[in-house]
């Protein structure tokens, strides 16, 4: 047994004394997680976005006694109003001034839209009050005159879009109300039912906070495995291991609590750095998120332990490392959530085992709900470590070729 600790010890030691090992062991998951949070940490908060709205009347005539134009203006203008402790508003509205030609106007906003500077244009058509006037509110979408003019190149036009439709359904209930049309006895008040167990909107550090965790720990596996194997076969430190009574077995015992001990010491730090540091709230004291980032930690050791098998050399290790790396780090939904991906890339997702423990981690924590069933996200972790055993015993070579 303490052959099994000094090998163990050594392999913390080596890990953190040696400095390319520490900046992807640490420094690497700590900078992606603050710059991360630092960017879009304001997620899910009022005042976080604020898209640029192009907004026209061209309805300068009231019909009867009530404006309707200017009841979709105020509703509007109300949303460009900075909101509590001055957070920024939804919209940032361009009008044109009095003396301002509405069609230059009107062309100006259109190409700024095409240029991604207006997430959408609004034109209060003229008329506009005439037809609303005529039917409070029944009148079809072509006799209110009313243009909504966006672009599918921007996200943040489609984003306002769907903003700019509710808004819209809001100001169809005001002119109803004002028009003695509206019963809101007869409305239908929609529920809101979160899915999930927080029943709130979740910080983007606590999403991401999971999902860096996992990073380091794949990292750590896909790196820090196969390099110190690979090197100290290369250098041929193992085969002074084998003069002395030390056995494989008893080697990679050692050698897996030794990476163990390590994903824990990365766990303690980037958990400390999220909590305090950047105002994390998420709880890992939970069995089941426990045993979700051990099946992580073991799973990544078989998969440096897979590495290492199929490579020749070092450099070969870390060629096929880098290779995998980007993929898998990224088609996981580790940083963001994965959904419309084309065919071809949710096969990579679905083949991950990266994906499943991100997804099952993050639904023990109660921030999200899986898309995948427990059996699976258990499975196919399990699924890669068999594999990787199998082909690691097969293939693995713990002396250099004479």
């Amino acid at each position: 047994m303490t052959g099994i600790l000094r090998i163990a010890l050594a392999h913390v030691a080596t890990a953190i004394r040696e400095r390319v090992t520490l900046f992807w062991f640490l420094i690497f998951p700590a900078f992606v997680l603050v710059l991360l949070a630092l960017i879009f940490g304001n997620l899910g908060e009022e005042g976080e976005i604020s898209f640029e709205l192009g907004l026209i009347n061209r309805d300068t005539v009231s019909a009867g006694p009530i404006d309707f134009a200017e009841i979709v203006e105020e509703t509007f203008r109300s949303l460009a109003e900075p909101g509590e402790g001055s957070a920024e508003p939804l919209f940032t509205l361009h009008q044109p001034n009095d003396d301002t030609d509405v069609e230059a106007f009107l062309d100006s906003e259109l190409t700024a839209l095409r240029r991604g500077r207006r997430a959408a244009v609004v034109v209060i058509q003229a008329g506009f009050g005439n037809a609303v006037f005529g039917s409070y509110g029944q009148a079809s979408s072509d006799s209110a005159k009313l243009s909504v003019y966006m672009t599918t190149s921007n996200v943040a036009s489609q984003m306002a879009t769907e903003i700019i439709e509710q808004v819209l359904a809001g100001v169809d209930r005001e002119i109803l109300t004002r028009g003695g049309r509206y019963d809101a006895a007869q409305a239908i008040e929609p529920e809101t039912v979160w899915l999930g167990t927080t029943g709130e909107e979740t910080p983007y550090v606590d999403f991401v906070l999971p999902g860096i965790i996992l990073m380091g720990f794949f990292v750590n596996g896909l790196f820090g495995v196969p390099g110190a194997i690979l090197f100290n076969r290369d250098r041929k430190v193992l085969r002074r291991y084998w003069v002395t009574p030390l056995s494989v077995p008893r080697f990679l015992a050692g050698f897996s609590i030794g990476h163990l001990a390590l994903c824990g010491l990365q766990f303690v730090l980037l958990y400390l750095l999220g909590r305090y540091a950047l105002g994390a709230s998420v709880s890992f004291a939970s069995p089941s998120a426990f045993l979700l980032l051990l099946l992580a930690a073991v799973t990544f050791l078989a998969f440096g332990f897979l590495i290492a098998s199929l490579a020749r050399t070092t450099q070969g290790g870390m060629a096929a490392a880098n290779i995998l790396n980007m993929p898998m780090m990224f088609l996981s939904g580790l940083f963001f959530p994965i959904a419309g991906l084309p065919f071809f890339l949710r096969l990579i997702v679905y083949a991950n085992p990266l994906s499943y423990l991100a997804q099952g981690l993050r639904a023990s924590l109660g921030i999200e709900t899986s898309v995948f069933t427990p059996t699976q996200i258990l499975g196919v972790p399990l699924a890669w470590i068999a594999l990787s055993v199998v082909i690691a015993s097969i293939r693995l070579r713990w002396d250099v070729e004479r």
